[in-house]
This record gives C-alpha cells, structure tokens and sequence, in this order.
C-alpha cells in the first residue's frame, strides 16, 4: 500500500487515528530507505571498502643509515638481558682480576666498535681513552683511523690506440666510519685495492698512449673520483691518488727512439741548409763588394796569406799575381 493510499483512506478519521497513521508512513518510509541503501551496498560491495581503505605510505631507505646489513637498536630479549646480569655478577665477583679484561684503551689514532651478542651498541664507536666491556658478552673491533697506503701493481692495459702499456699506481686511504667499514666490508684495504686495480684498468682502457703520457695529472684525479664514490658505501675515503711509472715494451721504445732519432736529424738538417743559404746570401753580397774595387780583392789574398803563415809556419807559400790570373781569364 502507498503513503498517498493509505492517507487518503483514513482522512476522515479523528486527530489520533490520523496521527497513527502519520507515524506507520514514516516508518514505512524508513524501512523502504534502508532497504534501498542495502541493496546498493549488496550490489556494490567494494564501494565503502574503496573509500575507508588507509592510504599506504612508501617509505625507500636513506643511503648509510638504514643499511639492512646495520642492525636497529632492538632489544636483545631475555636470555641476553640474563647473559648481561650473569657478566656483571661475575665481574663483581672476580674484581679486581677482571678489571683487567674488561677495561680497554683505544689510541687517539683508533676508535673501537663494541659487540653485545652480535649487535653494535647504541651510540657508535668507542674512544679514544679509557671504557669497559663484559667480559663473555661484549666483542671489541678496533679500527686505524690513519691514512694508509698500498701500491696498485703494474697493470698490463691496451690503449685507446691499440698499444700494450704497463702502469702501477699509489693510492692514499683512511677510513671516516668505523661502524660501517666493520658492518659493511671484510677487509677495507684489501676491498679498495681490488677497486683500485680494476679502476684503474677501466680508466686507462679510453685513453690513448699519447694522453697517458701527458696527462698524468687528470687520469689520477679521475681515478681518486671513481674510487672515492665505490668506497663511500664501506666508509673508505680516498684521498690521494698518484701514477708512479709507464712502461712500454721493447718495441715500442725502440720505435719511438728511432722517430725521436729521425724526427732530430731531420731539424738538424733543415737547420743546416738555412745556414748554408744565408751564408751564400753573405758570400754574395762580399763578392759584389769586391767586385766593384778590385784593389779588396788583392787586400783579401793578402789577409789570407798573414792567417796561413801564422797557423802553419812550414807551409811554404808562392803568390801568384792577380794580374796573371786576369790574363789566363782573358785567354
């Protein structure tokens, strides 16, 4: 039966039979509402889910601080906290004998990273100076703050131009984090001499023997570039990188002596016949001289006679006129 029916059937009727019927429409009308929103609900059911569901919020780990291999400060649960009790129990029982276990001293030049039960203490590494472990529970690591070097040994790299060359390398290291060159890395010095071998090969492999031979400066500070950002994961850093010596093999150097050899005798002999052409220009310009007073001609012969008597005095020299020698060029 409709609102509009029922409303009409009973309109007639006293004030509470009219009011009876106002309140039965109403929730008829309700109940017709609701019915209405469940079947929307029933027809989509994904609907209110679509619009409660929490946003998911990503999150991508920051470089050197949430690290997976460092482990976060959590606790070391029950049998750990037993384990750090029963140490501190022995070392008041065994004091002051255990005084000498558990009291370390690290140099001003190291800093030492602590291990309880596997995991690294809060606040990072230790020293320098004076501070106490447990004994059974706690696991020291020291760690040389100071540069170290290594020398990268020769490496046999073809050039750019096809050409064998052999170069060693210096490299200058020290390590600006001691939780992470301990959590990230077996051996740092060993880690950064293999990253320095290869660098170095991957470098000098785009040159040509020309570039490797004259610029010395930029391959050394490229390579320091490449390997400073490879160690930065490990806390390396890399400070100074140097190239000690290129050989070349014996072919080679012996080609090179020999264009060096051709290429000076070339410039020798270039030089040579400009002095000999400026010095027919001046041979000429002093016969012209001479040509025109003939008397300069007879003064020369006479200077060149006073230089040979003074050199060589048993050289026994006859004149002959110069009158005679126009003669013999006249006939």
């Amino acid at each position: 039966m409709s609102i509009d029916s029922t409303v009409v059937t009973y309109k007639n009727g006293n004030d509470d039979t009219e009011q009876q019927i106002k309140t039965i429409n109403r929730n008829n009308y309700t109940e017709k509402m609701a019915t209405t929103s469940s079947y929307k609900d029933e027809s989509h059911p994904f609907a209110a889910e679509t619009r409660t569901l929490p946003a998911r919020q990503m999150t991508m780990p920051i470089s050197g601080t949430d690290d997976p291999r460092q482990s976060p400060n959590e606790g070391i649960g029950v049998c750990g906290w037993v384990l750090v009790i029963l140490s501190y129990i022995l070392v008041a029982i065994t004091v002051p004998f255990s005084l000498c276990l558990c009291v370390k001293v690290v140099q001003e030049y190291e800093r030492a990273v602590i291990l309880r039960l596997g995991r690294i203490l809060p606040g990072g590494a230790k020293g320098p100076g004076l501070f106490f472990i447990l004994p059974c529970v706690d696991t020291i690591i020291k760690v040389d703050l100071r540069t170290a070097t290594f020398n990268v040994p020769p490496q046999e790299v073809l050039t750019r131009d096809s050409v064998t060359v052999s170069v060693d390398a210096v490299v200058y290291s020290r390590v600006f984090n001691p939780v992470i060159s301990v959590t990230n890395v077996k051996d740092t010095q060993y880690a950064t001499q293999l990253l320095a071998q290869t660098t170095l090969r991957n470098i000098l492999g785009t040159k040509s023997l020309q570039e490797i031979l004259t610029d010395r400066e930029l391959i050394a500070h490229s390579m320091q570039s490449h390997l400073d950002e490879g160690t930065d994961p490990w806390g390396v850093k890399v400070e100074r990188v140097e190239i000690k010596d290129v050989r070349l093999p014996q072919s080679m150097q012996r080609s090179m002596a020999a264009e060096a050899e051709a290429s000076r005798e070339a410039r020798a002999k270039v030089i040579a016949a400009e002095g000999e052409q400026k010095a027919s220009r001046q041979l000429k310009e002093a016969a012209d001289v001479i040509a025109e007073s003939p008397i300069a001609l007879q003064l020369r012969y006479l200077q060149t006679l006073t230089h040979i008597s003074a050199e060589k005095n048993s050289t026994i020299v006859f004149p002959i006129p110069v009158e005679l020698l126009s003669l013999v060029k006249r006939s």
